[in-house]
């Protein structure tokens, strides 16, 4: 059996940035347009108009202030409420493929690693572009890596399952290497016209380098321990997969896109996470006091302050449990992996620091990590 270290993570970050200010001024003007165009069924007391959105309203529930964009004109477009990305030739790179080869080239420059190297591709996300051929296949071809490649989707955990995959795999001897890339085009499968959830996602590529731990002499993490969970809950749920009709398409189906019952995930979720985290700690040997950082799943500020103060048994310090949701909102399996590309490279050798995603599924994964520089 062969140890396994996370050796490079990168990051895409789009261009365009929407602000909870210009979001709100949007969704407002869409809300005024639907409620003049159904003003007699209102007055008739048939249907209930669309409330206003605020900026007040966004920070309290989620603590986001911003997210970043493939497409900005589309989603702040009031008759539209959707971003504008374009069918591409079956010649031409995928959006998801040309991303996650950005944040895939990023994390093999920090590990110093080459693309004709790597032993497989895991494209793990939370919505594919297409059924097939998978995403991962592509991003390997662009890539020009060797090896294997598939796909994998388990919601905001695709990226933890991911590395618990990969790792398994190294830890074998099947493979010496991998790459766990993570492009999330959330903003394609948000509905932006519902208030209750309309801030909640952004888009970002991230990317995990993992490869046996012998021998290295560069800083590294290595990775101490997996451990994935699942629980089957329609509390989050995406009906809009590859089996929806072309009828299905023409008409205007809330039930087809990203939909939740928060109340429900908060009260399943955060207990859920919290004793797999101690389970994980548990069975790895390590305790609260063990732990320098947690690189939680980006989906809510006060989930993840909730979450934090469990699993320490405290409310955490300023730096052990970073947040970027408020400059990339929800970005589904991607967060996790944000947080820790950004906020890892100042812990010391032996420091020690658990990277948790959680989503729906239900689904929970974690993976502990130990500093070696």
């Amino acid at each position: 059996m062969h140890n396994v270290a996370i050796t490079g993570t990168g990051v895409f970050t789009p261009s365009q940035i929407i602000t909870n200010d210009e979001l709100v001024v949007a969704f407002n003007a869409y809300a005024d347009r639907w409620n003049a165009e159904h003003a007699d069924a209102i007055a008739a007391g048939d249907v209930e108009p669309k409330a206003h959105s605020s900026t007040e309203f966004i920070v309290a529930a989620s603590g986001i202030e911003r997210r970043y964009v493939l497409d900005k004109e589309g989603v702040l477009d009031p008759a539209r409420m959707f971003p504008k990305l374009a069918a591409r030739p079956d010649d031409a790179p995928g959006y998801m493929a040309e991303i996650g080869v950005d944040a895939a080239r990023k994390a093999l420059g920090q590990a110093g690693g080459k693309a004709e190297d790597v032993d497989l591709v895991i494209c793990a996300a939370s919505n594919m572009e297409r059924a097939y051929p998978a995403i991962g296949v592509e991003i390997q071809q662009l890539l020009g890596a060797g090896g294997f490649a598939f796909d994998m989707n388990v919601a905001c955990s695709s990226a933890t399952f991911g590395i618990q995959t990969a790792a398994d795999m190294i830890r074998s001897g099947s493979i010496r290497n991998a790459l766990v890339v993570n492009p999330e085009i959330c903003s394609a499968h948000l509905e932006w016209r519902d208030r209750d959830c309309h801030f909640i996602f952004g888009d970002v590529a991230t990317a995990t380098y993992l490869e046996r731990d012998e021998g290295l002499t560069t800083p590294h993490f290595k990775i101490l321990g997996t451990k994935c969970a699942t629980q089957f809950s329609n509390n989050i749920r995406n009906n809009n997969g590859y089996l929806r009709r072309t009828h299905d398409q023409m008409e205007d189906r809330r039930d087809m896109q990203f939909m939740q019952n928060g109340r429900k995930v908060f009260k399943e979720v955060l207990p859920l996470v919290s004793q797999h985290i101690a389970d994980h700690m548990a069975d790895t040997g390590i305790t609260a006091d063990d732990l320098r950082r947690l690189w939680l799943h980006q989906a809510n500020k006060t989930m993840n302050d909730y979450i934090g103060k469990k699993v320490l048994g405290r409310t955490p310090e300023p730096g052990e449990q970073p947040n970027i949701l408020q400059d990339y909102a929800n970005t589904s399996s991607a967060g996790s992996i944000i947080s820790f590309s950004k906020y890892s490279d100042d812990l010391q050798d032996g420091d020690k620091g658990i990277i948790c995603s959680f989503g729906a599924g239900y689904s929970v994964g974690s993976v502990i990590v130990e500093r070696r520089a």
